[in-house]
């Protein structure tokens, strides 16, 4: 996309030789009330060089760059100079890549790099629930924001598929399971197994050391907890994947923590042979007091794994692999002292890429009743979320198009009701803690996903009606004519499509989505406001076609933010 603030920068340089061009151009901001120009420079560290006033200096740098072709005016307001673009100069490069859907945003800052990310990762044989979803949908849509700015990306699926609650499982199941009642509700099944198992165990202590062994004879091998544990990983999965299916989300591997059993005793024996691991009350530890930090667990007092064991192999695991530039992680703000432990441990343990493992943390999900607790089944499954959400939206389209099939009916409420779902979790901040509500999730009025897919569709509607050969003159850059996009409505969406490769960066730089969806949603308001504020289909074919160049690159637009949130962008609603 062309960089104003470069050329800004470029003109400004020479009145102030002691700043570099990339020094002026990190002080250029964008104002947020429009009326004080596209970008404007506070002269504040203009005047520790200049030795002037901050207000004198703005106004001797309006009156020597305001002579610039791309520039409309300049304008001193005290201490800062508001920069005013040339519309016509401004609105051509931007429509003329907005117009290239394929490239719109993307870049090859990442050409070369590798970047792993963990995300989702449900625990087998437990709901896969509402709380899943955040490091779900937050985690693909890093995947494909990094992806488009050139990285090479690989989607991990970190499955919770090991630990003491398979020896509960297991304990479980063999005194009150049954084959048919698990093959018919999988994860429901297993689910009141497991909060029974917990019932039973405060009355009766001993369930708990039955399942301590069972889980240490899964982890030495033995023949019927391994075919236990296989059973239920594959009862778990065929539940996941239909989730996943709805969500359209896809990983490139699925390396449940089992995977790394073989490879824990070699780094354990590693943590022994640096001096770091110690003992305490048999079991066994990394010292972190002189980091403010309590120890790190790697081993408890019958010498089985702990998490920590299994992150330290697969943090490893996965550097030898890919080589990793960034390996995130993607997981609730609970565990963010775990993490700092994690990365802590890995640099004691000699590994200088430890820095490159990056938690990016979540708020946690609630219900109206309380915290959710698999324990004692207080759970609202996703997949129910989902399709409630899609008999929503099917009810409302339905009503709003008698005339439709069912098929297409059913086909747009899939699209609109599991993209407001996606878009709901994606619009704030996602370090906010919020409460679970049925109702907040399944309203489509104001800024949401329906509301965005919709302008997407009006946009395809008018380009239907604008015909091919419209489309074909709006496609020719050189001819068209500029000057019919010199309104207010015209030129405030065309700062928003520029806005987009620079605010995709940004997303990428803070690791935050949400960042994307704000963007989406002003970008969508403002073609609105364009639709109703200007005619679009003239007579005049030159206006005509100069207002569907601006409809097509606002639809690109849009549908580039929609894929980067997870979100499809349907063609007619």
């Amino acid at each position: 996309m062309v960089d104003f603030k470069e050329s800004i920068a470029e003109a400004v340089q020479p009145l102030v030789p002691e700043l570099s061009k990339d020094e002026i151009r990190d002080l250029i901001e964008i104002p947020q009330d429009e009326k004080m120009g596209d970008y404007a420079i506070p002269c504040f560290k203009l005047a520790k060089f200049r030795h002037m006033a901050p207000d004198k200096i703005a106004k001797d740098v309006a009156e020597h760059v305001s002579g610039e072709d791309f520039i409309r005016e300049v304008r001193p307001v005290r201490a800062y100079v508001n920069f005013f673009l040339n519309r016509e100069e401004a609105a051509r490069p931007v429509i003329a890549e907005a117009m290239d859907y394929e490239n719109f945003g993307r870049s090859m800052e990442g050409n070369g790099k590798t970047i792993v990310i963990d995300f989702s990762s449900p625990n087998i044989a437990k709901p896969f629930h509402i709380g899943h979803i955040r490091s779900t949908v937050i985690g693909n849509s890093l995947y494909k924001i990094f992806d488009l700015l050139g990285y090479n990306v690989v989607r991990s699926n970190h499955l919770g598929d090991y630990g003491t609650q398979f020896g509960k499982m297991i304990a479980a199941y063999r005194h009150w399971g049954s084959v048919e009642e698990v093959e018919k509700e999988p994860i429901k099944t297993l689910l009141s197994y497991y909060t029974r198992f917990h019932r039973e165990a405060e009355e009766n202590p001993e369930l708990n050391e039955e399942a301590r062994q069972a889980f240490n004879n899964l982890e030495h091998g033995k023949e019927e907890e391994v075919r236990l544990w296989k059973w239920f990983t594959e009862m778990s999965m065929k539940e996941f994947n239909r989730v996943y299916d709805m969500l359209g989300i896809d990983f490139d591997v699925y390396d449940g923590e089992s995977m790394y059993s073989d490879m824990m005793p070699a780094r354990i024996q590693e943590l022994k042979d640096k001096g770091l691991l110690q003992e305490s009350n048999g079991a066994g530890i990394v010292d972190l007091s002189e980091y403010d930090m309590p120890p790190a667990l790697i081993t408890k007092s019958d010498g089985t794994s702990l998490y920590c064991t299994r992150d330290i192999a697969t943090a490893v695991y996965r550097k030898e692999t890919y080589d990793f530039y960034k390996n995130i992680y993607v997981v609730a703000s609970q565990q963010t002292l775990y993490f700092r432990q994690l990365k802590k441990v890995l640099e004691l343990m000699g590994y200088d890429w430890a820095e490159d493992c990056v938690h990016v943390p979540f708020g946690m999900v609630s219900l109206e009743e309380g915290t959710m607790s698999t324990r004692k089944g207080r759970v609202v499954f996703l997949e129910d979320v989902l399709n409630k959400a899609i008999e929503k939206t099917g009810e409302i389209i339905r009503e709003k198009n008698p005339a439709a099939s069912d098929e297409q009916v059913q086909e747009a409420a899939k699209i609109v009701g599991v993209g407001a779902v996606m878009f709901n979790e994606l619009s704030n901040g996602r370090i906010k803690d919020y409460v679970f509500s049925w109702d907040h999730v399944l309203n489509f009025d104001g800024e949401t996903g329906p509301y965005v897919q919709y302008t997407h569709a009006r946009c395809m509607s008018v380009l239907r009606n604008a015909g091919e050969e419209t489309i074909a003159d709006a496609k020719d850059m050189e001819k068209l004519n500029m000057k019919y996009l010199n309104s207010d409505s015209a030129y405030g969406l065309i700062r928003l499509i520029h806005a987009f490769p620079g605010t995709i960066q940004d997303a990428a730089d803070k690791y935050e989505p949400s960042i994307v969806t704000r963007l989406l949603i002003d970008t969508a308001q403002a073609y609105n406001k364009f639709y109703h504020d200007e005619h679009i289909l003239v007579d005049d074919k030159e206006e005509r076609a100069a207002k569907v160049a601006l409809t097509i690159a606002a639809k690109n637009a849009i549908r580039r933010g929609l894929d980067l949130l997870g979100l499809k962008a349907p063609e007619r609603m």
